[in-house]
């Protein structure tokens, strides 16, 4: 069972008063890893796997279903990674794209580690080279949902290519996309598309809603909210 879901409906008002920013959510996670000595793993997979319960909400028959996760260096690539297992132990067809090199991600941290479970499962992992996204944009049209899993709330400047022209090709499918913890090149803070920005079905957040969500282009590209507690500390939200 997930750790827990609530979403905008029925509690709007509640979800923007609660709302943070980045350097907020930083501190949260900061005092749960060091000050309560949660290991930032153990945050990783209770995030990753909401995220995938909410996915298989949203699948006909698992075995026939199909999902493409992309995956940035950081964290947020790191639950993508802990997606990508949950999925493929429901019997989910997996893609896996990273937008780095794999060695780039391997060399030490939360997301390496989920990584190596990936490749010690021999699932392929497919490094995102500027010269297949045409066609990995045809092949998108074959999946059910995609799991935009690339840059987390820690991003500050303009999406730069590959990636840009990633996200464009994400926006013309009319798969439902799902976003991990805030669209991939939206701002946390004041909800600027920083050149491109994945345009959500379903925006999965984690602790609380960012604030970037309901200011500027916000509400545009984060579709529907879902926050989703990781069993961080409540005492850590509530004072904050």
């Amino acid at each position: 069972m997930a750790l827990g879901f609530y979403t905008l409906k029925g509690c709007f008002m509640s979800i923007i008063k609660s709302a943070l920013g980045r350097d907020e959510i930083r501190e949260i996670d900061r005092k749960a890893i060091e000050e309560y000595e949660i290991p930032g793993i153990i945050l990783m997979e209770n995030a990753g796997r909401n995220v995938a319960e909410e996915v298989l909400k949203m699948l006909p028959e698992t075995d026939k279903a199909r999902v493409a996760i992309f995956c940035g260096k950081g964290n947020n690539g790191g639950d993508g990674f802990v997606i990508a297992r949950h999925l493929y132990n429901k019997g989910v067809g997996v893609s896996v794209y990273l937008t780095t090199a794999v060695s780039s991600v391997l060399s030490d941290g939360d997301a390496s580690t989920n990584l190596k479970i990936l490749l010690n499962m021999n699932l392929e992992i497919k490094e995102l080279q500027e010269g297949h996204i045409g066609e990995i944009g045809k092949a998108l049209h074959g999946y059910n949902v995609i799991v935009d899993a690339i840059f987390g709330t820690g991003l500050r400047g303009e999406v730069k290519e590959p990636v840009r022209t990633l996200l464009a090709k994400i926006n013309e499918t009319d798969i439902p996309v799902v976003s991990v913890d805030i669209p991939s090149g939206l701002s946390c803070d004041d909800g600027v598309v920083l050149g491109t920005a994945v345009k959500a079905t379903k925006t999965i957040t984690f602790v609380a809603a960012k604030t970037g969500f309901f200011k500027e282009c916000g509400k545009e590209y984060t579709g529907e909210l879902i926050v989703s507690d990781i069993s961080v500390p409540k005492e850590l939200i509530k004072f904050t």
